[in-house]
Formats: structure tokens, sequence, C-alpha cells
């Protein structure tokens, strides 16, 4: 009942700003911590940002400083800035959400949004 849709990824030049959005829908009540996830060829799937429903945040060590998660419970919208974008965070970028029901939860994820970076 819940789903994910990410946007905002292409193809840029090294040094530019991206803007992931990821747009949940659905009964999105239920939807508590987020993530953005990315994946690269030959790489293991790597946890980038994470928020919680307060508005707390923690980054990879990869990306610290140049990207910031932030959330629009209004708009039920996740984002991720991305500044001073290098070639190696090329990837698949899915965001991730925690949806709590009940005694039970369950992760949801969006389709992904390619973001590839030249030099």
């Amino acid at each position: 009942q819940v789903q994910l849709v990410e946007s905002g990824g292409g193809l840029v030049q090294a040094g530019v700003s991206l803007r992931l959005s990821c747009k949940a829908s659905g009964d999105t009540k239920c939807i508590s911590d987020m993530d953005w996830y990315r994946q690269a060829p030959g790489k293991e799937r790597e946890l980038v940002a994470h928020i919680t429903s307060a508005g707390s945040t923690d980054y990879a060590d990869s990306v610290k400083g140049r990207f910031t998660i932030s959330r629009d419970n209004v708009k039920n919208t996740v984002y991720l800035q991305m500044n001073s974008v290098k070639p190696e965070d090329t990837a698949v970028y899915n965001c991730n959400g925690t949806c709590q029901k009940g005694y039970s939860a369950y992760r949801v994820w969006g389709q992904g949004t390619q973001v590839t970076v030249s030099s």
C-alpha cells in the first residue's frame, strides 16, 4: 500500500550539484525512518544517508560534507542534495522507507534512479 518513486538522476559533470527526490504515496503514515542507498557496478550496495522520523541524520564517510538528506512530510518526499559530485558517486540510487504496522515492520524500496558523473 506504500510505494516510493525516485527521480532527479541523470548525466552530470563532476563538481556540479544534483538533487534526488523520493516521493511516497499510499499509506504514508506508517513510514518512519528513510534511507538513500547506492550501488555502483561491481560494488556492494552502500548506505549513503539516513534520516529518522524526528529529522536526525547520518551519512557515509564517502559523502559526508557533500550530501544532505532531508524530508518534507507534507509532500511525503525525501531528498538527497548532492553537491560537488565526483565520478565515484556514479551509481543507481534507491530510497528506502521503513513502514511500521502494529507489531511488525517492513521496508519499501523505490525503483532507483541512475546518477552518472563524468570527469
